[in-house]
């Protein structure tokens, strides 16, 4: 199993707070290109450790579960979700849309990307796994903590990880196909919603599609390198800035 460090302080993860609230297929005549069973991704069992959130100072080294890999993530193969000859035949703008339209209103979130961005967030992640996001649930914000590890992200609650440590669950998994990426330019992303009682499909849709702009664009991102590696100088609040959330 990979073992990876992990550079979090206790200040990184101690400015972040979670704060709650008081304040199908519309292509039938494509369906053959999908196969017949769509389930929900597996419980990822030790995939999160309560190390990072423990006494860690910066620039130390603490190795966590978090951080060892996805081996319990078992990686459904395109296979099993799509005829991959009949997807041969389609234009990459049709494969994507069918690719999207089939998994709407399923408990599954599925987009795409050109292979280029791909390559530039599989660079990126493999430098900066870590990172947190806030999602606007009714009139507050709950907080998620993220690890990139292509071609993976899994997504859970920062209460959750703090409290449960290596027993916490991902609330969200993410997994993206390369299986086109030479031939058509695209990457098809496959999002599951592991416990829907904590993310509605908007929610996560909203969450993947942030945690990418995060990772591509290169002013956010400098907050992403800021938590992997100058976590003494992060700060939740610039996160907040970028996304117009306000600070509560």
């Amino acid at each position: 199993m990979l073992r990876v460090a992990a550079r979090l302080s206790r200040r990184a993860l101690s400015s972040v707070r979670s704060h709650s609230g008081t304040y199908q297929s519309t292509f039938p005549i494509h369906q053959s290109l999908f196969t017949s069973s769509v389930q929900r991704a597996p419980r990822v069992g030790h995939c999160v450790s309560g190390d990072i959130l423990k006494s860690v100072s910066h620039g130390s080294h603490t190795f966590s579960s978090f951080a060892s890999g996805f081996s319990p993530l078992k990686h459904k193969p395109l296979e099993s979700l799509i005829d991959i000859e009949r997807a041969k035949h389609q234009t990459p703008e049709d494969l994507a849309q069918i690719w999207d339209d089939f998994h709407l209103g399923r408990g599954h979130i599925g987009a795409s990307m050109k292979t280029k961005l791909y390559h530039l967030m599989e660079q990126r992640a493999a430098d900066c796994r870590y990172f947190v996001l806030p999602v606007w649930k009714g009139s507050g914000y709950t907080t998620m903590f993220m690890q990139v590890q292509m071609p993976h992200i899994l997504f859970t609650g920062l209460e959750d990880y703090k409290a449960r440590g290596t027993q916490a669950a991902p609330y969200f998994t993410v997994s993206h196909y390369k299986e086109f990426a030479e031939t058509k330019d695209l990457v098809l992303i496959r999002g599951d919603i592991v416990f829907a009682s904590k993310l509605t499909d908007s929610e996560a849709k909203w969450l993947l599609e942030t945690a990418q702009s995060f990772y591509l664009n290169d002013t956010r991102y400098k907050l992403v390198e800021r938590f992997n590696k100058k976590t003494s100088e992060f700060d939740f609040k610039d996160v907040l800035r970028a996304l117009d959330m306000p600070m509560m």
